[in-house]
């Protein structure tokens, strides 16, 4: 089964009877949480979109001042920049007005039409352009997930290559272990948690987020549910709409995203109040849209556009686990 490209007709859009099941997961679980593509922040009318970060130096136990000393050295704190672009995802449709009309033409035998037939039932799509947008704006959903996630930074200097967001596992840079292949173990984890912990990261109990694929769920029961030498507490909670497993750590509790969408050989450990898609509203439009191009001919063309990136916050506030093996 597969798509078509081009004007969709009575020809190559067929209807069927029965209940109609998709066959391809729409799970968006980080772009859920974090918003969707009616949530989020707009940018300030430009394709990139910034913020802040800042530190505080390190604490001492030898400042004490003396008496009637004198004012000490002045000392400020800088603030640094961090960037990403918004990416384009642009879909059409276009359906033709027989097909839209048609809606009780079945495909079955007795007529020269291959998709006109006198089968048993009804059609349960009585609005193909309806659906066919329903459709197209899922399939989007998918692609800024995996942007989300993956995605690699591209900020063109012109108009013959399009911008890409960058996605949380080559925004996190600082917290990262690396197992060059070798097996997933509990310790390997926490020494990642740590890093995020050591550096401000993963503070608010109910957004301290495990994001992984199945294999690396897998383990996560292994080490820290199923395990009779775990001693890990296991529950689960909603987090922005989005149902989650619950561990308790030596960092408090975690939640565990699954999301299809995070390579085999990675796990992240997100600080998710940090995260929030980013819009850019065109004007008398708004973020996601779906309006009717010129008309041509007999058909109906529609196209769906919105312009959005991810804001990670500080990343050092995450970690990731990178290069696990499949020994474990």
């Amino acid at each position: 089964m597969s798509g078509i490209t081009g004007q969709g007709t009575t020809f190559n859009l067929p209807n069927y009877t029965g209940e109609l099941f998709g066959i391809t997961p729409q799970d968006t679980p980080v772009l859920s949480a974090i918003g969707g593509l009616t949530g989020g922040e707009e940018a300030n009318g430009a394709t990139s979109h910034s913020w802040q970060t800042y530190d505080l130096r390190d604490a001492e136990d030898d400042r004490q001042a003396l008496e009637g000393a004198d004012a000490p050295n002045a000392e400020e704190r800088v603030r640094a920049n961090v960037q990403n672009v918004l990416e384009i995802h642009h879909e059409s449709l276009d359906v033709s007005y027989t097909k839209q009309a048609a809606v009780n033409q079945l495909d079955g035998s007795g007529r020269t039409h291959p998709n006109a037939g006198s089968l048993n039932g009804s059609n349960p799509v009585s609005d193909e352009l309806a659906w066919q947008t329903t459709q197209a704006l899922r399939q989007v959903a998918r692609d800024v997930e995996l942007s989300f996630i993956t995605g690699t930074f591209h900020d063109p200097g012109d108009n013959s290559t399009a911008r890409r967001t960058r996605g949380l596992i080559q925004a996190i840079a600082t917290n990262v272990v690396d197992l060059d292949g070798a097996a997933f173990t509990s310790e390997d984890l926490l020494d990642a948690m740590q890093l995020a912990y050591d550096n401000g990261g993963i503070m608010v109990e109910e957004t301290r987020t495990l994001i992984c694929g199945s294999k690396r769920k897998r383990d996560l029961s292994r080490e820290f549910i199923n395990a009779d030498s775990a001693g890990y507490r296991n529950d689960d909670r909603n987090v922005g709409g989005v149902n989650v497993q619950v561990i308790e750590t030596d960092f408090g509790k975690v939640n565990i995203m699954l999301d299809r969408h995070v390579p085999d050989d990675a796990i992240i450990i997100a600080s998710l109040e940090q995260l929030a898609p980013v819009f850019l509203p065109i004007p008398g439009k708004g973020h996601f849209f779906r309006e009717e191009l010129a008309k041509i001919g007999s058909s109906t063309a529609y196209q769906l556009y919105g312009e959005i990136g991810l804001k990670y916050g500080n990343e050092i506030n995450h970690a990731r686990l990178e290069g696990i093996g499949e020994g474990s």
